[in-house]
């Protein structure tokens, strides 16, 4: 019964992740409280098997720190106090937005409990290979349906709900499309690259990532085609680092740098092939000015001259609230009050650069439990390639990849705000942070280590440092 229960948790988190990206990212009321409902039901899965197990065992990665402490401060902005002024009530709080601000909290806190049960259930070697799988699949699989999508000329998600923009796959946005590749990509690369994969899965696993790497071009989207090759780069250099892995150790050094670069060089020249055959004018378009159906350099966009103005906008905003921010999710709600024109060129409700939107959100404060993340989760990175067992090798420079190349689009877009991308990149980072902590050893001796311990007792909290 338990066996059975650790199974549903499992499964069902999977199916959350579908789930999250079908329903267009998470970006409409109906899908927010499906994902929120989804998760209290998986939570409650959870206690009903400590119930009956009269025993919990709970591991906090590092990486949950930040975002519990991130909450927090959320809960402290949303909250309101009234005063009386010549008779008349007025409302006040750090937030300019309280009720966007409780709202971002909560979706926070669904975020969480996943990401713990990401930690407390997918990280033992048969479920972790069963994660690195299911994403690789999942992925091809949204890469082959953006691909159907895009080619047959429609202008309606599933052919069925019309935009105004060309959607790509389930997303509205391409360059949401190319950031959820972006979390995928590189998971078959590593698998190939630590050599964990043999022969005839190196084949599949090529081409899983050959799919995701022509869906995320053919979106045109420039800051998904440089988080790529951002990653693919990443992958190479940590090939330049000494590996402890077995299938790797026996391998000289330069032997190890050829076959990370061989791999990654055979993915790229598989997408600019795809590419070629099926049609590049659109791409090299699109990257030399910005319009996909111009080749006239004299009208060349640039990342700055579509985003510039906000983000000077944006600067402001930090500058008038540098220390507690504006309030999780008020951005749209602050930005009129400091733009250039007073919000007359239409709503604007991200930053379209992740970094500057936590500085203008969270203050200070914000940008210092960021920083808190990405360091805690980049050493979890580097100890989980080094890691002796090939598998923990592979998730933490596949995963560590994925995570990297959407931190490089977050400079240009705003994907971490989509729940979807958001729920990958938590699992993902949460995953390899615990293997990180102990990625001195191998699965085949945690298993003895566990087989051979006390059994634990009721309540028992095990927090996993590094």
């Amino acid at each position: 019964m338990c066996d059975l229960m650790d199974k549903a948790i499992a499964i069902g988190l999977m199916l959350v992740v579908v789930f999250a990206a079908l329903a267009h990212g998470v970006v409409e009321p109906w899908s927010v409280f499906t994902f929120e409902l989804l998760t209290v039901v998986l939570m409650l899965l959870w206690t009903i098997k400590a119930v009956a197990d009269k025993n919990l065992i709970l591991d906090l990665p590092q990486t949950i720190w930040p975002v519990m402490v991130l909450i927090l401060f959320g809960l402290v902005q949303s909250v309101s106090w009234g005063y009386m002024s010549d008779g008349a009530g007025s409302r006040q709080s750090l937030s300019f937005d309280v009720d966007s601000t409780r709202g971002t909290v909560m979706v926070l806190c669904s975020l969480l409990a996943l990401s713990v049960l990401a930690a407390n259930f997918l990280t033992d070697v048969k479920r972790l290979l069963t994660l690195a799988n299911f994403l690789i699949f999942f992925g091809a699989v949204t890469g082959v349906f953006g691909l159907v999508q895009h080619f047959s000329g429609s202008s309606s998600v599933y052919w069925l709900r019309h935009t105004q923009v060309p959607p790509f796959g389930p997303f509205f946005n391409r360059d949401h499309f190319a950031g959820y590749m972006e979390l995928f990509i590189a998971l078959p690369i590593a698998l190939i690259v630590t050599r964990y994969a043999k022969e005839e899965m190196r084949i599949i696993y090529g081409i899983a990532a050959m799919f995701m790497g022509l869906a995320a071009v053919f979106t045109l989207s420039r800051g998904g085609i440089i988080s790529i090759l951002a990653e693919m780069i990443f992958i190479t250099a940590m090939c330049f680092r000494p590996y402890k892995t077995k299938p790797i150790a026996d391998q000289p050094g330069k032997a190890r740098m050829v076959t990370g670069m061989t791999a990654v060089a055979v993915i790229l020249a598989a997408i600019v092939t795809g590419v070629i055959w099926i049609g590049a004018e659109p791409v090299i378009n699109r990257i030399a000015t910005g319009d996909p159906n111009s080749s006239d350099l004299s009208k060349a966009q640039t990342f700055y001259s579509v985003r510039g103005a906000i983000w000077e906008d944006t600067w402001k905003m930090i500058r008038h609230n540098p220390l507690l921010g504006v309030g999780l999710g008020a951005y749209e709600t602050a930005y009129p009050i400091y733009a250039r024109d007073n919000g007359v060129r239409g709503v604007t409700a991200e930053a379209h650069n992740d970094y500057l939107q936590v500085l203008a959100d969270a203050g200070v404060i914000g940008a210092v439990l960021a920083l808190w993340f990405i360091i805690v989760l980049f050493r979890a990175i580097v100890r989980g390639i080094r890691s002796p067992d090939p598998l923990v090798a592979a998730i933490a420079l596949g995963g560590g990849a994925g995570v990297f190349g959407l931190l490089v689009h977050s400079l240009f877009d705003f994907n971490l705000h989509l729940p979807s991308h958001a729920l990958v990149f938590l699992i993902l980072a949460t995953v390899i942070s615990q293997l990180g902590a102990n990625a001195g050893a191998t699965f085949d001796d945690r298993s003895t280590s566990e087989a051979t311990s006390p059994p634990t007792t009721t309540n028992l909290i095990r927090e996993v440092s590094s």
